[in-house]
């Protein structure tokens, strides 16, 4: 646990410095953000998943896991719209802060390290490249509005809803691998390599985007980081889903011994980065994406341990 939050904070401190010093210049968080975006997680995911066993990854932890992570992030959905009056593309970042794992940097250390075992941590990176970052991703896709215009890029139609998908790298990235893997042959090595190669820079660039996006900036600041949002948010993340994971895997499912104290670590680890490149890239809810994922993961580090001293 010690080693994979060192490798988190020691990242972001770098992107931090770097932000500071203005070594890659002024427009280094969004470009850095867009290379993410746009190139090393689509690798990512489709090297993951056409290398991944199947039967690992279909099993009842991702019901558990995608199951606990979809009813936190339509809690906070449901919150934020009555008490807060958000926008849908608020709710859609949101939704993803109060919810969405870090389960690639901080996750699989994690279950090396910790759980003695990755496959954890698989089922939950499946449900979230291909059925919950869609979700939020098309949400965006269809309800963003352009800042250079002034209203509404698209209109909310049933062809736009069929297109977004299409056109979104994440979403074909992920879909793509997928398929590749049932189809059970695998690519060449000159087409994996490169997926690798591209895969491996996703989570340190996000890491030093997220550290970029701290320079300058004042958590929690009054009156221009939204608290209550963020609150929110951070309270679903570390308190509400590992306890809700407990719930549903210790009654719904029978688990318990090591299989439970695994679920329920996964459920607190914090806010992913990729939620802030998200937001980046949509220019919605940027400062709550930050702000969230840099409490849950000061948070989450308490939380497992308290987690480790009661069912271990």
């Amino acid at each position: 646990m010690v080693s994979g939050f060192t490798v988190i904070f020691i990242m972001v401190g770098i992107g931090y410095l770097l932000g500071r010093t203005r070594v890659l210049g002024e427009s280094a968080h969004e470009v850095l953000s867009r290379l993410v975006f746009f190139v090393c997680t689509p690798a990512l995911l489709f090297h993951s998943l056409v290398t991944s066993d199947l039967s690992v990854i279909f099993s009842k932890t991702l019901v558990i896991a995608g199951g606990s992570a979809l009813t936190i992030g339509l809690a906070y959905v449901v919150v934020a719209r009555l008490w807060l009056r958000r926008a849908i593309p608020e709710l859609a970042i949101g939704g993803l802060s109060s919810s969405y794992v870090n389960s690639v940097n901080l996750g699989l250390p994690i279950a090396i390290f910790v759980l003695d075992d990755a496959s954890f941590i698989a089922p939950l990176l499946l449900f979230q490249i291909l059925i919950y970052s869609p979700m939020a991703l098309i949400t965006l896709d269809l309800t963003v509005t352009d800042p250079a215009l002034g209203h509404a890029s698209r209109k909310t139609t049933l062809r736009d809803a069929v297109i977004a998908p299409l056109t979104n790298p994440i979403v074909l990235g992920g879909v793509t691998g997928l398929i590749v893997s049932a189809v059970g042959r695998l690519p060449p090595t000159a087409v994996l390599e490169p997926m690798k190669m591209l895969g491996n820079a996703s989570v340190p660039c996000a890491l030093l985007a997220f550290g970029l996006s701290l320079t300058g900036a004042a958590i929690f600041k009054k009156g221009e980081s939204p608290r209550r949002d963020i609150a929110l948010a951070s309270a679903l993340k570390i308190v509400a889903m590992p306890a809700l994971v407990y719930v549903v895997a210790r009654f719904g499912f029978g688990e318990t011994g090591h299989d439970l104290f695994a679920q329920v670590v996964i459920a607190a680890l914090p806010t992913a980065q990729n939620v802030m490149v998200y937001a980046t890239r949509y220019r919605r809810a940027q400062i709550m994406a930050r702000d969230t994922a840099l409490i849950t993961t000061l948070g989450s580090i308490p939380a497992i341990a308290i987690i480790a001293v009661l069912l271990t």
